[in-house]
């Protein structure tokens, strides 16, 4: 027997209502609080001409991009692969402005092929900021203590963030004596933690053994001050190895002035995967989720690819992660628009149809449904219906509804068979259901 084929493309993911609309809710608290830090959000365009794009993208990058050519001009263009250097193209044309610095938030969906069996997504849903225009250790530390305001604000119960500098082990590379193409593989072999993989690059290019120890203890190199106080024993007097150090303590001591630090692993073996980052590095690491759910980082060096030379640091979090990593921790609850169902006999259906605009106006979400024969009408009915839509909330516009009157609100409980009943007047319907909506929220 054949197997059958997918009906959709591997690594994408249809989101259906409920989950959808928690997604939504999710991307609005951040943006929400983003918007508090002064962080304005910005909408990219889904794909970009690949000859303009390519400057800011490493190949190994472009590699995994989606191309396909302009029917009009016949140019290439890339599904976008890649916030970040849409936002360093977007601020080298000047499309940002000229009031530095610059802040922006953004979500946004990006791109990239991967081999079926590494079992990642393909299309990555995200949530992200940038600030282009501060070169100070204070921006750093900023990005970092933004992102732990936001995982504060969602509900992440278990979370730590592994804070670097690229510099330094990019230094200690180029100390060592590495071939320019020895120094490329070693970096993406660090990237992976692939320690096996980066001593056989080592001991190929025949590095002392002192120094092969050093460089393979970096990646291991994980806590607090006293990671700090390794790397300068290892630096020595060299400044291209401290500057990064001293940097890095900067950003350290200024998340010492809130309860950030606490969740703050210093690790010198951190290095992301993108080739733009020169400066403080970092990723989000939470239980329950095998790979880090967000990250970024300093690139004082991409803006200038497309023109403009700009500092710029930022990161973006994988929402698919995060919400995975909330729901393990069961901290995702409703959308915060549970739907109402309202109820109404065929006579009714005007006034029911004026009510349900009334509610709607007030920003409660209502689905109605017509009773076309009273006399079969039960609360047993109600309930098998309301059952049947996943709703917790039934308003009955009955014989006794009517202008300046009521309504029976009937509300149902997993925790009770019986559901519970009451009254409500037309006026006092839309406060009683925000109170109800948002107290389960």
């Amino acid at each position: 027997m054949k197997p059958l084929r997918s009906l959709i493309p591997i690594g994408t993911a249809t989101l259906l209502p409920q989950t959808a609309q928690r997604v939504r809710s999710l991307e609005d608290q951040l943006l929400a609080y983003l918007a508090t830090w002064s962080y304005q959000e910005i909408i990219l365009p889904t794909f970009e001409y690949l000859d303009v794009l390519s400057v800011g993208l490493a190949p190994e990058v472009l590699d995994q991009c989606y191309k396909f050519a302009d029917r009009t001009s016949g140019r290439m263009l890339v599904l976008r692969p890649d916030a970040t250097a849409q936002i360093a193209r977007m601020v080298a044309m000047g499309l940002g402005g000229e009031a530095l610095p610059l802040r922006f938030s953004y979500r946004t969906t990006v791109f990239r092929y991967e081999v079926e069996h590494r079992g990642r997504d393909r299309e990555v849903f995200q949530v992200g900021i940038e600030l282009v225009g501060n070169d100070s250790y204070q921006g750093d530390a900023e990005m970092v203590t933004m992102l732990a305001g936001v995982l504060d604000q969602v509900g992440l119960p278990e979370w730590k963030i592994s804070l670097g500098h690229v510099g330094f082990f990019k230094a200690l590379l180029s100390r060592s004596g590495l071939s320019p193409s020895g120094r490329k593989q070693a970096e993406l072999a660090a990237a992976h933690k692939d320690l096996p993989r980066l001593e056989q690059i080592l001991l190929s290019e025949r590095l002392p053994r002192a120094m092969v120890r050093d460089i393979l203890q970096v990646p291991e190199r994980c806590g607090q001050y006293e990671v700090l106080e390794w790397g300068k024993r290892i630096a020595g007097k060299d400044p291209q190895l401290l500057k990064p150090l001293h940097r890095l303590e900067q950003v350290f001591q200024q998340l010492a002035l809130t309860q950030v630090q606490q969740h703050v692993l210093l690790d010198l073996g951190e290095f992301r995967g993108f080739d733009y980052y020169d400066g403080v590095v970092f990723d989000v690491f939470t239980a329950g989720v095998g790979r880090e759910i967000g990250g970024g980082g300093r690139y004082n060096h991409l803006m200038g690819r497309f023109g403009r030379d700009l500092p710029a640091i930022g990161f973006g979090l994988d929402l698919d992660r995060l919400f995975s990593a909330l729901e393990c921790g069961g901290q995702v609850g409703s959308n915060g628009f549970a739907p109402v169902l309202l109820m109404g006999f065929r006579r009714h259906a005007k006034e029911a149809f004026a009510l349900a605009q009334t509610l709607r106006a007030a920003g409660i979400c209502v689905t109605e449904e017509t009773m076309k024969n009273p006399q079969k009408f039960s609360l047993a009915l109600v309930a098998e219906e309301a059952q049947r839509r996943g709703i917790s909330r039934v308003i009955l516009y009955d014989q006794k509804s009517g202008p300046n009157e009521s309504v029976l609100l009937v509300e149902y409980s997993d925790s009770s068979l019986k559901p519970r009943q009451s009254r409500v007047a037309f006026q006092e319907l839309p406060q009683r259901l925000r109170t109800e909506i948002h107290g389960d929220f």
